[in-house]
């Protein structure tokens, strides 16, 4: 979706391509017999609902580009997976060989998907894109701490109330930073 403002992740075309194979599988995987509950029918939907969640999770992240590339690599890593476990799933005979090869190019395009917002992350994150804009920082626009003024400060005093968190005993007051004088 380069060019396209996306604000969430859901608009994402490689997570609407994720969850809709995932839902595939787990529609088609309904059939698959029961002895392989374990071993094959609950890891494939793991693996597949993963891609989904680790993409939502990078979105998230993404005012940290590291840490968007890492959640996208985690999903290509799901894609991988799922594909291990389609190709499973064909050699015991539980999908066609069509049924394979469409989710197996569906796949293909997901991990092509994240390795474009990879190879272009500055396009999908960063502090460019995030940042918001500078707002002047005011006494009056102090946030309230808590703490009291220091008594030798040279700007007008404010009267800060503390109201504890009404889980907290009355003797857990915050801390204030020390002051220097």
């Amino acid at each position: 979706m380069y060019g396209v403002m996306v604000r969430h992740f859901r608009e994402l075309r490689v997570y609407r391509q994720a969850l809709e194979a995932s839902m595939h599988l787990f529609v088609l995987s309904k059939a698959w017999p029961v002895e392989e509950r374990y071993a094959l029918t609950d890891q494939i939907r793991r693996s597949s609902r993963s891609v989904c969640a680790n993409i939502a999770e990078a979105w998230r992240k993404r005012r940290y580009p590291n840490h968007f590339v890492s959640k996208l690599t985690d999903a290509d890593a799901e894609v991988a997976e799922t594909q291990s476990w389609l190709d499973m799933a064909l050699r015991c005979g539980y999908l066609s060989a069509e049924q394979h090869g469409k989710l197996d190019a569906t796949y293909e395009a997901i991990a092509s998907g994240l390795v474009g917002m990879m190879q272009h992350r500055d396009t999908w994150c960063g502090p460019a894109r995030l940042r918001e804009e500078p707002v002047p920082y005011t006494p009056d626009s102090a946030p309230e701490t808590g703490c009291p003024p220091h008594p030798h400060t040279t700007t007008p005093t404010y009267h800060h109330t503390h109201t504890p968190h009404p889980h907290t005993p009355n003797h857990q007051r915050p801390t204030c930073p020390p002051v220097v004088l």
